[in-house]
């Protein structure tokens, strides 16, 4: 009896024990171990985002990023346009594995320390075990709800970011678009192989040992400021970055041929050269480059050639100067065009100088290959006196006798302009807003013959250069057609040669190119200067103008 009563005092006792355990114990324990869990919880959390982004340990790499070779670019994406979505998951994958880990770990670590515990303590172990089971409880919910919030939190900022690097990339896309209606490129650039206009040429990486191409070199999905190639190389992905300073090539399948250097950089301006067979018109494109060369006041040449090809082709034409000889005919196949870039001018432009064999001017068939007409709204149109049969039958025997005649171009200047002229409207030119530079060529060699003066100041009066031709040489009606067709008309006098004693490498050219390069560089003008209409139609007639080279008139001969 007295041992039923020892036992159930101490059942009470230990009853009364348990109470203030649950009471102020149990508590205290369990809200100590839930403090515990999640406080080795989220710096675990922490370690874990700092090994996926920074350290990038391979136990973490369980998802592989976009390979270039993968891309439709051979470049890395930009970390917002796939990357960051990548880390998201791993992040979000590796916590959850974490968090169960971690959960499994600490209720393993409770139950084997009531399951160790000797059998008599087993009535305070269990109790305490419970309690600790309760506070793991707490604190697997409030770590859950911790790393859900951290990882809501970091897909925000991450959908932040993407949206802030879109608009970023979009905005420098429509600053990029700017940059190129100001030069006027909007269409894209022109390709001086095919004469195709290029929206965006395909860039090649800077790096000398990869030589990757890249066809969309824009803000976006690799790269914002900057691309990234595969090679590692990073790459300017806008105009204003330096993106014209990357080896740009033609995106057309027929062609993909190196476009002329910086282009996009500055506004372009191109300038064909139309005119007969033989007619002077590679001698005068020679003559204009040399003209560009010459040094300026600042000791500065007005341009610097764009290619390595222009400039090896020059030096050939140069010495068909420096010796006053003939070149050889221009190849009947479509050649490039011969690339100036003009730094110094206001505003600054690279020059496509188009120079087509004359033979292509003879027929339509021919005349439709000229594609670079498109983009030109200056021409230049080079008339051989010589070509004009009445006019070469009217001199006098002592005056043919010192002119070459082989020289002479066969194709007539009307059969020339009018081919030209239909060609070019049907690729739907406005010629109307367009301009028009006629070079009378070989004036140097018909001013000894026709007793010409060595005065070439007056060469830059357009009327009196169109007078010679209207009543001179017969061709009235060609400048008539001109001044219709065409919103601008201005003709020169043009000698294609050096000046005396000088030498091409100093750019010594005649003093009748510079006028005309001036002129047909210096865009359109707001007002239109025209000569007075005449209404004669013939050659010979209407108001009488003294000409060098012309029959004795009553009036003293005007001297050029």
């Amino acid at each position: 009896m007295g041992e039923l009563a020892g036992e159930a005092l101490l059942f009470l006792g230990y009853l009364a024990l348990l109470t203030l355990f649950v009471l102020f114990v149990a508590p205290v324990l369990a809200l100590g171990q839930a403090l515990r869990f999640a406080g080795t919880l989220l710096p675990a959390y922490a370690r874990l985002v700092h090994s996926v982004l920074r350290r990038l340990d391979p136990q973490y790499q369980t998802r592989p990023l976009p390979l270039p070779e993968e891309e439709d670019q051979p470049a890395h994406r930009n970390y917002w346009f796939g990357p960051a979505q990548r880390d998201l998951r791993l992040i979000g994958e590796h916590g959850f594995r974490l968090y169960r880990q971690r959960a499994v770990d600490a209720f393993r670590a409770v139950n084997d320390r009531i399951e160790q515990s000797p059998a008599r303590q087993r009535p305070f172990s269990v109790p305490v075990g419970l309690a600790l089971h309760v506070g793991l409880l707490a604190g697997l919910a409030v770590g859950g709800a911790a790393l859900l919030l951290l990882q809501l939190g970091q897909g925000a900022l991450a959908g932040l970011a993407q949206t802030g690097a879109r608009a970023t990339a979009g905005v420098l896309r429509g600053l990029d678009l700017a940059a190129l209606r100001l030069r006027g490129l909007q269409d894209g650039v022109l390709c001086p192989h095919c004469f195709e206009r290029v929206p965006l040429p395909e860039h090649e990486c800077a790096e000398p040992e990869c030589r990757r191409r890249h066809s969309r070199l824009l803000p976006g999905r690799y790269g914002i400021l900057r691309r990234r190639c595969a090679c590692g190389q990073r790459l300017p992905t806008t105009l204003l970055g330096g993106r014209y300073r990357l080896p740009g090539y033609c995106t057309h399948a027929h062609c993909s041929r190196q476009l002329s250097t910086e282009t996009g950089r500055l506004a372009e301006f191109a300038l064909p050269l139309i005119g007969g067979r033989a007619a002077g018109k590679t001698l005068l494109m020679a003559a204009v480059l040399a003209q560009l060369q010459r040094p300026g006041p600042g000791g500065r040449t007005r341009g610097r050639f764009a290619d390595q090809e222009t400039e090896e082709r020059y030096r050939l034409l140069r010495e068909v100067l420096e010796i006053s000889g003939h070149p050889r005919a221009t190849p009947r196949e479509i050649r490039r065009a011969h690339s100036v870039l003009l730094d110094h001018d206001s505003p600054p432009r690279l020059l496509h100088l188009f120079d087509t064999a004359g033979e292509r001017f003879g027929n339509r068939a021919d005349t439709d290959v000229l594609r670079y007409a498109r983009a030109a709204r200056t021409f230049l149109f080079v008339l051989d006196p010589l070509a004009v049969s009445t006019f070469t039958a009217g001199l006098h025997p002592s005056q043919r006798a010192q002119l070459d005649l082989g020289l002479a171009s066969d194709m007539p200047p009307q059969q020339v302009f009018d081919q030209a002229v239909e060609a070019i409207r049907a690729m739907a030119v406005p010629l109307r807003r367009c301009r028009l530079a006629v070079a009378i060529s070989k004036t140097d060699l018909l001013a000894p013959a026709l007793g010409w003066r060595t005065d070439w100041a007056r060469q830059q009066d357009s009327a009196v250069a169109a007078a010679w031709l209207e009543q001179e040489l017969g061709q009235g009606n060609l400048v008539r057609a001109m001044r219709l067709t065409f919103g601008e008309v201005r003709f020169f006098f043009t000698a294609a040669r050096l000046a005396e004693g000088g030498r091409a490498e100093d750019a010594g050219v005649h003093e009748s190119v510079a006028p005309l390069v001036d002129w047909c560089l210096a865009g359109r003008q707001r007002r239109r200067l025209r000569a007075p209409a005449r209404r004669a139609s013939g050659p010979g007639t209407g108001p009488k103008v003294a000409f060098p080279g012309a029959q004795p008139l009553e009036e003293e001969p005007m001297s050029l």
